[in-house]
């Protein structure tokens, strides 16, 4: 039993590119995030992975990255779950604004600690925290049960939501998790044990 289960954080949105905090607002794909979803499908074709189902969030910018890369494996139909848990964190008040900007507006360190603290959030926002609150309940109940079943899963989200999947799977502290980087269309590769632990784990780069 193979019980695989591979991450992917969108490609390189619009925000993304603006260097704007998106959270739950919905901009697209630029030209590079779309090579950057085709990319990763063709990495995981050239891997040899086939599909059971796929989760994402409810936001474009996921399901696009999803849809390119089902398209490059030749799996365009396949069963798909959008749910609103494997959403982006909810940056509040700072969505929209350039990062700069955000930093003139209330320092640098204030910024840099709602970034990259694990439990203070940005006003009227989520921390990380609270993603993890939402996003790991969702992959205990419904993702990760599929993965230990034996099904292949291919989860295509966010930089912060994917952290709280990485978190449960490989077993992560809050302070490593905040260190953690994840490129977008970079795919996270994951063969599990039964016991849920990964038994292999390989960035597709």
């Amino acid at each position: 039993m193979d019980r695989i289960l591979v991450l992917v954080r969108h490609g390189q949105s619009e925000w993304n590119l603006k260097n704007l905090f998106t959270g739950w607002k919905d901009p697209g794909l630029t030209e590079k995030g779309i090579a950057e979803a085709k990319a990763a499908g063709e990495r995981l074709k050239r891997k040899g992975l086939k599909f059971d189902i796929a989760y994402t969030s409810v936001l474009k910018r996921a399901q696009h990255t999803l849809d390119l890369m089902l398209a490059e494996l030749g799996q365009t139909g396949l069963e798909t779950v959008r749910d609103q848990a494997l959403n982006e964190r909810d940056y509040g008040d700072l969505t929209g604004l350039n990062k700069d900007e955000a930093r003139k507006k209330w320092g640098e360190e204030q910024v840099h600690i709602w970034r990259r603290s694990y439990d203070v959030p940005p006003p009227g926002g989520e921390s990380l925290k609270d993603t993890l609150a939402r996003a790991l309940p969702y992959y205990m109940k419904l993702i990760q049960p599929d993965v230990l079943s034996g099904k292949s899963v291919l989860v295509a989200a966010h930089g912060n939501s994917l952290r709280a999947l990485i978190m449960a799977i490989e077993g992560l502290t809050p302070e490593q998790i905040l260190k953690r980087e994840l490129e977008t269309g970079v795919p996270v590769f994951y063969r599990l044990r039964s016991d849920s632990r990964p038994e292999a784990v390989e960035i597709l780069t």
